[in-house]
């Protein structure tokens, strides 16, 4: 669904994160960043995708790479979620769909026949330089953190 590609200037975003603090793409100047799109916080899909992030964490890490989830739902919710599951990795509140529709990631989708308008699981790996490497719309959610490794196999 998103028209970002490779090579694309990752757009600039600002929120609030699990603890209220603001958190922007600046923040992540010089690093390699992994920005992963989710529908909902505590679901049995994102928990599996946060999970395989999680487990996956300390090597994504070695690898130079930062994780940040964003999903529509309020910091009180990622909180809990990052709770329950140790998640080691901030998540960003986006209740008004702001960086969802800045990275093309929020829009209409099919469930079980219904049409609603929702978010599409993306993940986008940034540069150091804030330029968009890859860009990962069939995410497999038990193996996401090995699905980012493999590309960074391939560069």
């Amino acid at each position: 669904m998103t028209t970002l590609k490779a090579g694309d200037k990752a757009p600039n975003f600002k929120g609030a994160n699990e603890s209220g603090d603001t958190i922007a793409l600046k923040d992540y100047k010089g690093k390699k960043l992994a920005l992963f799109f989710y529908p909902k916080d505590d679901t049995p899909t994102c928990t599996k995708e946060a999970c395989s992030l999680r487990d996956g964490y300390k090597t994504l890490q070695k690898n130079g790479i930062e994780v940040l989830g964003v999903s529509p739902d309020k910091s009180k919710k990622h909180e809990k979620f990052i709770g329950k599951y140790e998640l080691p990795f901030s998540l960003l509140a986006d209740t008004e769909q702001e960086t969802l529709k800045a990275y093309g990631v929020w829009g209409p989708k099919k469930f079980m026949g219904k049409e609603y308008v929702g978010v599409h699981r993306t993940t986008f790996l940034i540069d150091e330089k804030g330029e968009i490497e890859h860009v990962i719309e069939k995410v497999k959610s038990k193996e996401h953190a090995d699905q980012i490794l493999d590309l960074l196999d391939k560069a």
